[in-house]
């Protein structure tokens, strides 16, 4: 399994937010290039970084300083936030991000995804659905956590047949940046109505065991933010845990 250390960048800094709420932001670091930097160092191979501000503007605000991180850094970057048109998803990979992550859109409007999927190769875009609970139905959260979609996770899931996408994350946003646990049954649901993809796991991870807890539900990746933050465990540590 995969860990994504995360970077959540809002003015050109790193913070957290708690339940996907704007108005509920944790400071961090001012040097994101430094935590980047540490990330590596620490034995990453990847990270994962959001333009938060161009997730709730609905369009690209901090993709040039991330295109900056990733020629600066030798690691691989999963990035998204803010991405509406071909043009920035060929931006970001032009400046040396790996994957881009695509949010609101992929549920929103999935003929365009899908045709940008098809022109940029499946291994080069994560599909990103945010989901609340509405009773036993899980339903996509939109442009920066502000909206909720019109269909459920399964039919927003349903546009993308097998073959169609490879990368998807899902977060929990009841429980994103609240150090709860990841939500292991919901991820053991998609993983058995779509083993075709790669799961990514994202939204409480607290400790080592939340890893462990994600990879036996058959995520093959973890993001993981304020746990590291505040020194719950180390990356060297979670690292080790997804590896044995």
């Amino acid at each position: 399994m995969i860990v994504y250390p995360a970077i959540d960048l809002r003015a050109g800094v790193c913070v957290r937010l708690m339940h996907g709420r704007f108005d509920a932001v944790t400071r961090y670091d001012d040097d994101p290039a430094a935590r980047l930097a540490a990330f590596r160092a620490a034995g990453a191979d990847w990270a994962h970084i959001v333009d938060l501000d161009g997730a709730e503007a609905g369009c690209a605000m901090q993709h040039g300083l991330i295109g900056d991180l990733a020629a600066a850094i030798d690691i691989r970057i999963q990035s998204g936030g803010g991405v509406r048109s071909a043009d920035d998803v060929q931006r970001l990979l032009e400046a040396g991000v790996s994957r881009v992550v695509v949010g609101s859109l992929a549920v929103s409007d999935p003929d365009t995804v899908s045709g940008w999927l098809q022109r940029f190769g499946p291994d080069r875009l994560t599909l990103a659905i945010d989901v609340r609970a509405d009773g036993d139905r899980y339903v996509p959260a939109l442009r920066g956590w502000t909206e909720a979609a019109s269909v459920d996770l399964w039919a927003a899931l349903d546009r993308y047949p097998p073959g169609a996408a490879k990368h998807l994350l899902v977060t929990d946003v009841g429980r994103d940046g609240a150090l709860t646990g990841p939500n292991l049954d919901l991820l053991a649901e998609i993983h058995l109505r779509r083993p075709d993809l790669w799961l990514q796991a994202s939204g409480g991870v607290a400790d080592l065991s939340d890893l462990t807890g994600a990879r036996s539900v058959g995520a093959s990746g973890a993001i993981v933010g304020r746990a590291l933050y505040e020194g719950r465990f180390t990356l060297e540590q979670a690292l080790e845990t997804a590896r044995s």
